[in-house]
């Protein structure tokens, strides 16, 4: 996988990245970006849009001049690390000793940090481990003895007033209170440590813990108030320890600045410390976003550069104190094709320091990949030379275009899948998905593309807040909620697919699940990414022999649309179609009920053109089955058709427009001008309105020609702006 792909400027020497940390990759210096006030850069996009692999990248590029740390939130790593000791440690705690230990062994310029103010807070809830005795206190506080005192060059004295302190204190603490016996988180063992700890350091030593931990809350000034409090804090659990945390974090922040701040530091250290946080929609990414979002907002200035991702394209919902999307303020945000990064500053007016936290927020959107771009990978990926200009290659080209949306991971994907592979001259996109795929440094057997993708875009990334008894069939649903347009017909699929569980999510469950990962939506169809959806509507017909699964959730939408139809004393509407009927029609249509769309559509005609223009475009606006596709055919009149004319003018005229509306093959100048003419043979026929036809051929014969949608939506209007 090409790491870089889609992200060259942002990580060039003038770019994006360079600008934030103050340094290029090449080690020259930049005139910053922002500051002294930051705000946190979160990226955003939804699974695959690469997110992560900038990340890396980021690191992979800057790590070697300026100290970058990348973190997985994500990672079990860190909740593994605590369970040990629950009173004394927490995943967040022990993602802040890992950047601290990674960051106290940095040989860059300047050299390494020390992180004394961290390493004071995280000795104090050291006495809540299980024992409680002054030697397991001593033994879980050891575990931080690299992170106070700066790594030592031969040959050159550190100077720092810090020196000592961890020797100094442990061993005074088992000397003092060595052999006696006490309650679980006993006041002396305590009070002996803070003792321990403030008897060793120089007078500047002293007055920063006071400074620090005693503005803890409730400290009122006092340090060894503060540090109290902060143990009780952490002990307490909830949100009491996520107070506790947060201070912790603002102290290693506070390290740092310090490591900046001063002669020394600003002789030594060049550019700025940064924080790489990769799914920070996690619990552990978002306590930390949090925390050091509410301190910037409080006025606390640091230069450490916060880059976290993030799925939701409002950048979470956590940042906009709970108003509905209706009505919280976006943040800021830039587009890299918009070219140079926008400027940005915090509130400032009266009701600055009760701003939601967005406001202290820089959205990146993450880039969709250009044409250009796309083409290249799919040539770089070729493993047999064709000629330039190739009618494989450019099929190839279009299909990957069209079912990844521009999605970089997914092109990288279907890219790779289809190096060997050669389309048939009729194709369906879809037909790609079934190339074999073996993932790079991985022995298994070949896999279906498809397989690959649905499970990294979906499985791997499972929604943060689905509920646990939901993740085995979540990949289910979402298969068969791929035929649904609306709430209304996704509710009638989950309500017959979750028949016999006890616990039932819900329409609006669902699309609030889609959209905390970060898929888009669209007001004609339930699942609103076209590449998501041409995955999912591929499985679906795989689910079952002869597609029986697809025809069965196609019928049981036909068979409710009906019924509804049936019952309705007043004309209905189709949610997102303009009637029950239209609605109905579109699921017959595509389980077989093609002829019957016909005679209806044929009977609705004459007397309101306009109207029956519309219905037929959301008819239409269908994927297509598995197996042998005749609508080309039935379109040019290959096939024969039964009835008078106007019907098998219709009948032609369907498939022509529903090989338009797919939109996974070529549509081309055959098919604007087989458009055309249906629609000009119509516009003479004798009946009311026919006249009106001749305007709709000359627009949808042109809209074909240049391969666009006829009826537009959100993921139709995405795959126009990739072309």
């Amino acid at each position: 996988m090409c790491e870089e792909l889609g992200f060259e400027k942002l990580l060039d020497e003038e770019g994006f990245f360079a600008r934030l940390f103050g340094r290029a990759p090449s080690g020259a210096g930049k005139d910053p970006l922002y500051g002294p006030d930051l705000p946190v850069v979160l990226l955003t996009g939804g699974p695959g849009m690469g997110k992560g692999r900038l990340l890396r990248a980021v690191r992979d590029r800057f790590a070697a001049k300026v100290p970058v740390i990348h973190l997985d939130c994500a990672s079990p790593v860190y909740a593994d690390r605590a369970d040990p000791e629950p009173g004394a440690r927490s995943a967040t705690t022990e993602a802040l000793v890992e950047v601290a230990g990674r960051l106290s062994t940095w040989q860059g310029t300047g050299g390494s940090f020390a992180f004394p103010r961290l390493f004071t807070g995280l000795a104090v809830i050291a006495t809540g481990v299980a024992e409680g005795t002054p030697e397991a206190v001593a033994t879980e506080a050891e575990r931080y003895e690299n992170l106070p005192q700066k790594q030592r060059l031969r040959g050159l004295a550190t100077g720092d007033f810090w020196r000592g302190v961890l020797r100094g204190a442990i061993r005074n603490l088992l000397t003092t209170l060595s052999g006696q016996a006490f309650d679980p988180y006993s006041a002396a063992v305590s009070n002996a440590l803070l003792d321990a700890l403030f008897e060793r350091l120089a007078p500047r030593g002293r007055a920063e813990l006071e400074r620090i931990y005693g503005a803890y809350p409730g400290a009122a000034g006092q340090p060894r108030i503060g540090l109290r409090i902060l143990a009780a804090d952490f002990r307490a659990g909830g949100e009491a320890r996520e107070v506790a945390e947060s201070f912790l974090f603002r102290a290693l922040r506070e390290d740092l600045e310090a490591a900046y701040a001063g002669p020394a530091g600003w002789l030594r250290r060049v550019g700025r410390p940064g924080l790489l946080l990769d799914h920070a929609e996690a619990p552990l990414g978002e306590r930390l976003l949090r925390a050091v979002l509410t301190d910037r907002r409080g006025g606390q200035r640091d230069r450490v550069v916060i880059v976290g991702t993030a799925r939701r394209s409002d950048g979470g919902a956590f940042l906009h104190g709970g108003l509905p999307p209706r009505e919280a303020t976006p943040p800021a945000e830039y587009r890299p094709a918009d070219g140079a990064p926008p400027t940005w500053s915090r509130r400032t007016d009266e009701g600055a320091d009760r701003a939601p936290l967005a406001d202290g927020v820089l959205l990146l959107r993450m880039p969709l990949l250009t044409g250009d771009q796309l083409r290249r990978e799919t040539v770089r990926r070729q493993q047999r030379a064709e000629p330039e200009g190739g009618a494989n290659r450019r099929r190839i080209d279009a299909a990957v275009a069209r079912l990844s949306g521009g999605r970089p991971h997914t092109v990288i994907r279907l890219a790779a899948a289809a190096a060997a592979f050669r389309m048939p001259a009729d194709a369906n996109d879809r037909d790609i998905l079934d190339a074999p795929l073996r993932l790079p440094g991985d022995d298994a057997t070949e896999r279906p593309v498809a397989e690959v993708l649905l499970r990294e875009l979906v499985l791997d990334q499972l929604p943060v807040r689905l509920p646990t008894e939901h993740h085995a069939h979540w990949l289910d649903l979402l298969t068969h909620l791929s035929v649904a347009h609306d709430t209304e017909c996704a509710d009638v699929l989950l309500r017959h697919h979750q028949s016999g569980h006890v616990h039932h999510l819900t329409a609006h469950h669902v699309s609030r699940l889609l959209t905390d990962t970060g898929w888009p939506t669209c007001e004609r169809h339930f699942i609103g990414d076209f590449g998501l959806r041409q995955l999912l509507v591929h499985r679906l017909y795989g689910l079952r022999p002869g597609g029986a699964a697809w025809y069965a959730d196609h019928h049981l939408l036909r068979d409710h649309y009906a019924d509804r139809a049936a019952g309705a004393d007043t004309p209905g509407t189709g949610g997102a179609f303009r009637s029950l009927t239209a609605h109905r029609m579109n699921h017959h249509l595509v389980s077989g009920g093609a002829d019957d769309v016909v005679s209806h559509l044929a009977a609705t005609l004459p007397g309101r053109p306009r109207e029956w223009c519309a219905e037929l475009l959301e008819i239409a606006q269908a994927p297509y089955p598995g197996g042998a596709d005749a609508r080309r055919e039935r379109a040019q009149g290959l096939v024969p058709a039964d009835g008078p004319p106007l019907r098998r003018t219709v009948d032609q005229l369907l498939h022509a427009v529903w090989l338009c509306e797919e939109r996974t093959r070529p549509t081309g100048q055959e098919t604007a001008r087989t458009l055309a003419k249906l629609l000009d043979l119509l516009s003479i026929m004798d009946f009311d309105g026919a006249g009106l036809l001749s305007r709709t051929a000359t627009e949808w014969s042109g809209l074909a020609e240049n391969e666009q949608p006829l009826l537009r939506c959100t993921c139709t209007e995405q795959l126009r702006r990739r072309r």
